[in-house]
């Protein structure tokens, strides 16, 4: 191989290497979903990944809204936090083990606790996804991140912006088809 074609193909290996560490740091720069598929009529464990503070100062709140299908939420105790839970009606009624359910949490908080900015940490809570919910719909947990008197809400949605456009992205899951039994 020549000198010329081995410098240009060592340079694009290189460029591709450098666009994959960028690519890979702003999809870490964000609150997520360590799993973001599930099929509906199942349970599921959510991790949301907070990878940093706020500008520095470090997360002492976290609030995640549950939008309606996702039934039966435990969020998991996590020590030096204390637990909220948002109660409320929804717009309809879904089938949890043979009863109609028609109201649940609507929202988890974890507060009092700190993560510094330069650490990370997940917290996780188990859901029921109603198998009245529809698969290949995404669903978004939109979340408000409160370091101090900071707060970063991570609540955008795509409407006609793509997903990976947005600068503030609500951790999403997408919904699969119901397992065989």
């Amino acid at each position: 191989m020549s000198i010329m074609k081995r410098e240009f193909t060592s340079a694009r290996f290189g460029l591709a290497a450098l666009i994959g560490v960028v690519w890979a740091s702003a999809a870490l720069a964000h609150v997520s979903l360590e799993v973001g598929e599930a099929p509906v009529g199942s349970y599921y464990k959510a991790v949301l990944k907070v990878p940093h503070g706020c500008e520095g100062a470090a997360t002492t709140e976290l609030h995640i809204g549950i939008p309606e299908g996702i039934l039966a939420v435990k969020p998991m105790p996590k020590p030096g936090w204390d637990i909220e839970t948002d109660k409320g009606a929804y717009g309809r009624s879904f089938a949890f083990h043979g009863k109609s359910v028609t109201e649940g949490v609507t929202g988890l908080t974890w507060k009092g606790g700190e993560l510094p900015d330069e650490e990370y940490d997940e917290f996780v809570f188990a859901v029921y996804l109603a198998s009245e919910l529809a698969p290949g719909t995404t669903l978004y947990l939109p979340v408000t991140q409160t370091c101090g008197d900071k707060s970063q809400g991570w609540t955008e949605i795509p409407k006609k912006t793509p997903p990976e456009d947005l600068e503030l992205p609500a951790p999403s899951l997408t919904l699969l088809p119901a397992r065989k039994k």
